[in-house]
């Protein structure tokens, strides 16, 4: 490995110092702001899943 490659991927780098050094990568045209409004949106709602799921089971059982 060169000198100049440390911390260089087979594709870029391993990490992003910020969020608009990631944007130019994303595939198919998305923007950045709404990946990111989207990963939030399927976080939230998987956690509320995962609560849910196991209020459920909670109640049945007991």
């Amino acid at each position: 490995m060169a000198c100049g490659m440390a911390g260089q991927g087979l594709v870029g780098p391993l990490g992003f110092s910020t969020a608009s050094d990631a944007a130019d990568g994303l595939l198919f045209g998305w923007d950045i702001t709404t990946l990111q409004n989207s990963a939030l949106i399927y976080l939230g709602l998987s956690s509320l899943a995962f609560v849910v799921v196991w209020v459920v089971g909670y109640l049945r059982r007991g």
